[in-house]
């Protein structure tokens, strides 16, 4: 069973930075893309950012610029570099996963990570 585990959330003052860490462990293969997703409560879980295996990059508008994305495919692990943190960022953040084998998508999700960014 593939496991996500996510580290690095916690507490900032706006206009700080955290560095999201997720690694995927009992992988033997590249993951097709891999990404964070966040989530407040009430509204839907939002896309961050995501990276596929290629190197393609997909950012959420509101973080453009701020946000950074790597991966080392290898390893099948992803980060997220979030600069200039604003109270409007703040949110529990998972981190993604899914690969293909044949017509079957599998979708795998952290257990997630808390980032509050204070005013």
């Amino acid at each position: 069973q593939v496991q996500l585990v996510e580290s690095g959330g916690g507490l900032v003052q706006a206009g700080g930075s955290l560095r999201l860490s997720c690694a995927a462990s009992r992988v033997r293969f590249s993951m097709n893309t891999m990404g964070w997703y966040r989530q407040v409560p009430g509204k839907q879980r939002e896309l961050v950012a995501s990276m596929t295996i290629a190197g393609t990059t997909q950012y959420a508008d509101s973080v453009k610029g701020r946000f950074t994305i790597s991966r080392d495919n290898a390893a099948n692990t992803v980060s997220l570099q979030m600069n200039s943190l604003k109270p409007g960022d703040t949110a529990v953040y998972y981190c993604n996963a899914w690969h293909e084998v044949g017509k079957n998508v599998y979708d795998y999700w952290g257990q997630g990570t808390q980032v509050t960014v204070s005013s």
